[in-house]
């Protein structure tokens, strides 16, 4: 997964296997870098809890970036990795990690409480394990099962609500504190729904995405008056208003040299875009006089960028990856027309059949009359 994203003052880029985040102000700031593939390595003697019911355990991961999470305070970062590992950072007064963990399936999203006490991680098995911050090295906890693969999840601003979203085009909302106690389901996707987003200022909003095409990913600026949209393999992001009469109003398309591999808004609005492109895959575009202008001299873009730039080769290899929602589409299978083809060839061959039997009939009775 490559990513882009803001911790505190930080600018962070996921690529391949490596978290890398850099200080938009300060220059003379040391880039902090984590490669994954040089991470703690699970200890052996450490049954491996995905084959706990006895069936084989997953296979050995690759140590690439999944998905990453920033706490509402910006001064705590967690990652989670293809090798299940579940890492923990803090970014104040400087960057070391907190602690490394250990997930039982490979996950696909994770976020922070707003009191930051629970880091909360959705796996590919539908499960949600809740991981103490307070206490870093305890081993997370099941607070909720699906039966579904889970794409994404978050919990409302007063931390009264859990939602996840999965592939079955089903977003649940269930109550923090007690997640058995379901508070409603979000239906009307028709496919699954890869993305969720509160934006800010408006609490009691839930934005969702979905496959057809796919949304992978939903960004709404600080001040909640703009919303960001990404869509997998489209070269343009859309960006909507949030009006006061509580509609999602169209507000301009940002067409791309490349297709982007995520987006996000900055502290001032910015929309940072990070693509598929190895010249220039990071820019910054920010909405002057109603259009959005490429920050292309920018001196936030050219302090991180020149601290990303060593790390720009692991980022191209990760741009070459397949559509991480491409299996996740519907395959329609038209059983019915298949039927009706086969009915109609056995009509066809018993109208065949009586017709050859008509024609012998009507030949043994030309025979005897004959006779």
């Amino acid at each position: 997964m490559s990513a882009v994203g803001f911790c505190g003052p930080w600018v962070i880029l996921t690529c391949d296997k490596k978290l890398c985040a850099a200080h938009r102000k300060e220059a003379d700031r040391e880039p902090f870098v984590f490669d994954c593939s040089t991470a703690e390595k699970k200890p052996k003697n450490r049954k491996d809890e995905s084959s706990s019911d006895g069936g084989p355990s997953e296979e050995t991961g690759s140590d690439k970036v999944l998905a990453f999470a920033v706490s509402p305070s910006g001064k705590l970062l967690a990652l989670t990795d293809d090798t299940k590992r579940l890492v923990l950072f803090s970014c104040e007064p400087s960057w070391h990690c907190v602690s490394i963990r250990w997930v039982v399936r490979r996950c696909t999203s994770l976020v922070f409480t707003q009191a930051e006490d629970e880091l909360l991680v959705a796996d590919k098995s539908g499960d949600v394990y809740s991981f103490s911050v307070a206490e870093p090295q305890k081993e997370g906890e099941l607070k909720m099962g699906h039966l579904s693969l889970l794409l994404a999840v978050t919990t409302s601003l007063d931390d009264k609500y859990i939602i996840t979203a999965d592939r079955d085009e089903k977003i649940r909302v269930s109550h923090l504190r007690s997640p058995h106690s379901i508070q409603s389901f979000c239906l009307g996707h028709c496919q699954f729904v890869s993305a969720l987003q509160i934006p800010s200022g408006h609490p009691h909003w839930l934005l969702s995405g979905s496959g057809n095409p796919t949304v992978c990913r939903i960004s709404s600026s600080t001040d909640g008056q703009l919303v960001a949209v990404q869509c997998e393999r489209v070269s343009t992001v859309q960006v909507f208003t949030l009006a006061q009469e509580e509609k999602l109003v169209p507000h301009s398309r940002i067409s791309l040299p490349h297709c982007p591999l995520d987006v996000n808004f900055d502290l001032e609005g910015r929309l940072w875009v990070l693509m598929d492109s190895s010249d220039a895959p990071l820019q910054i575009y920010s909405l002057t006089q109603g259009c959005w202008e490429v920050a292309a001299h920018d001196p936030d873009l050219s302090r991180v960028t020149e601290a990303f730039r060593p790390h720009w080769e692991p980022l191209e290899a990760s741009m070459r990856t397949n559509n991480r929602f491409e299996q996740l589409h519907k395959v329609s299978f038209d059983n019915v027309a298949v039927y009706l083809q086969k009915k109609q060839q056995r009509l066809e061959e018993q109208q065949l059949k009586r017709s050859a039997a008509q024609t012998a009939n009507g030949n043994k009775k030309a025979k005897k009359e004959a006779d």
